[in-house]
């Protein structure tokens, strides 16, 4: 079975409150990835048609931050598809009320798992790419990856080779002492 990513998409919007922010006044990130985590599983639910779990979250960088009294916009959509995961694109949007000002907050890619009934991972239906965009997005996501894979064999601690980093690591705001045991 096969379905269209505009089929399982979804977006919620949200006014920030005072209660989400820090001293400061802007919203803790803390709650925008907890609103991040519930629209990926809503999207990835809705896609699979189970309950789904976070398995991994590809990096979240805050580009802009968000106030308090802003609208947020949540955006959703499956980007990638494998045996009983799906990748969850996400985009944060925020506008401002008063000027109507949008602003890219952060973009992410949450790793969803499919589970039945007793908890075991369910196959997921695949995804039909329909568009150039969704085809790089898929692609994308395979490449993101290998890249994960690549990294999580290169710094093993049992295949990391110290005298290749040590250069690197002196150009860097750190100090190597080393003692022998």
């Amino acid at each position: 079975m096969f379905k269209y990513a505009k089929d399982s998409q979804v977006s919620i919007t949200e006014l920030m409150l005072p209660a989400h922010s820090n001293f400061s006044g802007k919203i803790h990130g803390g709650h925008i990835l907890n609103l991040m985590d519930q629209i990926a599983f809503a999207c990835a639910s809705k896609h699979s048609r189970h309950y789904c779990v976070t398995a991994s979250v590809n990096r979240v960088d805050f580009l802009s931050p968000i106030e308090v009294g802003e609208l947020v916009t949540l955006k959703a959509s499956v980007n990638y598809t494998g045996r009983t995961s799906m990748v969850i694109g996400l985009r944060v949007e925020s506008q401002n009320i008063q000027t109507g000002e949008i602003k890219h907050c952060n973009s992410s890619y949450f790793t969803m798992v499919a589970k039945d009934e007793n908890g075991k991972n369910v196959k997921v239906p695949g995804l039909i790419l329909d568009d150039k965009q969704s085809v790089r997005r898929f692609a994308r996501s395979i490449a993101r990856q290998e890249q994960s894979k690549t990294r999580s064999s290169r710094f093993k601690s049992s295949e990391f080779k110290m005298e290749e980093h040590i250069d690197l690591i002196k150009t860097q705001n750190a100090k190597i002492e080393l003692f022998e045991l």
